[in-house]
């Protein structure tokens, strides 16, 4: 593990570097739609997120990620507003994690060489979901088995790639169980690099 720093970038200053609109975000929904469980149609989320002052709803297949404006740029409070949301339209108390569209851009922007190349390996993004912090993930997981996979991280995202064949060896694959598996939420690359397209 090479984790590096993350520097904050202010908002202002990531319109001037990447065009993006204040108060763009993203919303990624824990373990909703598997296996039955804990279902949450995304055109009606779409429509209760709309009714509720979200801007520019874009949803993205039925994993949970809801692409968003605001003009609220208080990420906690949002993230609170969204979960109210689902409690009181779907009776269910489901984890979401919240990133802005100028950090998640960032992140990938930093992205190890390796993540997503090999198509012979599994390539995920685990999101930490504030107050936990990657390096507290990294703490109870612990060190990597560099033989099974390779992790690195930038701010709240950890980047994890295994190849298929060995991924039941990996010391990353025991995160599912662990104390800090409540805290975060992982998508495949592929979902991730769709995201920051529609963003």
């Amino acid at each position: 593990m090479t984790g590096l720093p993350f520097q904050s970038i202010g908002i202002d200053e990531k319109i001037k570097k990447g065009g993006l609109p204040v108060g763009r975000y993203i919303i990624l929904l824990r373990g909703i739609n598997v296996g039955g469980k804990n279902r949450v149609p995304m055109p009606e989320l779409k429509k209760y997120l709309e009714e509720n002052g979200f801007q520019d709803v874009i949803t993205y297949i039925n994993s949970g990620n809801i692409i968003f404006s605001s003009d609220n740029t208080d990420e906690k409070k949002l993230k609170e507003e969204c979960e109210a949301i689902i409690l009181n339209k779907f009776q269910l108390n489901i984890l979401v994690g919240i990133i802005s569209a100028a950090d998640l851009l960032d992140a990938l922007d930093h992205a190890p060489a390796w993540w997503g190349e090999d198509g012979e390996s599994k390539h995920n993004a685990i999101f930490v979901i504030p107050p936990v912090t990657a390096e507290e993930v990294f703490q109870e997981v612990g060190e990597i088995k560099p033989e099974y996979e390779a992790v690195d991280y930038y701010g709240r995202v950890i980047f994890w790639s295994a190849p298929v064949k060995t991924f039941s060896r990996t010391r990353w694959s025991k995160i599912v169980g662990s104390c800090v598996y409540d805290s975060v939420t992982i998508r495949n690359a592929n979902t991730v690099k769709k995201i920051s397209q529609l963003v």
